[in-house]
């Protein structure tokens, strides 16, 4: 079976945001595989394990962009593809997903496709349900448990966490899915994964080897700011008892009429 995990490339979770002249900086912090991603490449890895599949692992962004690329060859994805144009440096989720669409296209076969839940960086969860909008692909989102993939029926079952509980639900061949931090913790990645990620020589795909004209981008940010600073307080409430404790910080709030 072929599988294709889109995964993107973030800056380091402990990294500090700051805006410089409107733009959004990170400093020097080392850019990383998107925490959220590592959870679709080790589900990708578990079911090309028990189904001899073929993964390849897909991203979006600058020709320097192969940090994430090479972790998840590290971990165990067979081949990676980056897609990088002079173009997309101003690109919205939507534009993303039609490029990812269209890469997804030109790989051929796809029988599922990985995303994690989210992005650290902008923390939409919305690239994943676009681009199977655009395959018109059955979605099974926030999936926290993969119960059973037949590959002669070409049918997938899952278990997705909702506020309520849990539902299961099952899809066929051709499936977009996004999986939550539930379906299991990733792997590491091996020291002979690291060595063979370090000689991979990684395609880098433009916009025009698929077949596509910079997308449209719907949302735009036409300025960046950096919140105003808040000054806080703290006051310790102290009593002889907790009910002395209680009445004292029910008439601090009263007197503050917070309530």
């Amino acid at each position: 079976m072929k599988i294709v995990v889109c995964v993107k490339e973030v800056p380091d979770s402990a990294a500090k945001m700051a805006v410089e002249d409107g733009e959004v900086s990170w400093g020097d912090a080392p850019l990383v595989l998107n925490p959220w991603d590592e959870y679709a490449v080790e589900s990708a890895l578990q079911i090309s394990e028990k189904h001899n599949g073929d993964i390849t692992v897909i991203t979006v962004g600058k020709e320097a962009s192969n940090e994430a690329l090479k972790t998840a060859l590290a971990m165990g994805c067979n081949q990676a593809v980056l897609i990088s144009d002079p173009s997309l440096s101003e690109v919205d989720s939507q534009a993303i997903a039609q490029i990812l669409a269209a890469a997804i296209r030109k790989v051929g076969d796809v029988d599922l496709v990985f995303f994690g839940r989210q992005a650290i960086d902008g923390d939409m969860g919305v690239t994943s349900a676009q681009s199977a909008r655009i395959l018109g692909f059955p979605m099974l989102s926030h999936v926290s448990v993969i119960k059973n993939v037949d590959v002669d029926s070409k049918k997938i079952s899952v278990d997705r966490t909702t506020e309520e509980g849990r539902q299961s639900v099952e899809s066929g061949f051709p499936s977009v899915l996004s999986v939550s931090k539930d379906i299991g913790e990733p792997r590491y990645p091996s020291f002979m994964g690291i060595r063979k990620a370090s000689r991979a020589q990684i395609p880098v795909w433009s916009l025009s080897d698929l077949g596509l004209e910079t997308p449209n981008s719907f949302v735009k940010w036409p300025d960046i700011q950096v919140p105003p600073a808040r000054e806080i307080t703290t006051e310790m409430i102290e009593g002889d008892s907790p009910q002395d404790i209680a009445e004292k910080l029910a008439d601090k709030i009263m007197g503050e009429k917070v309530l």
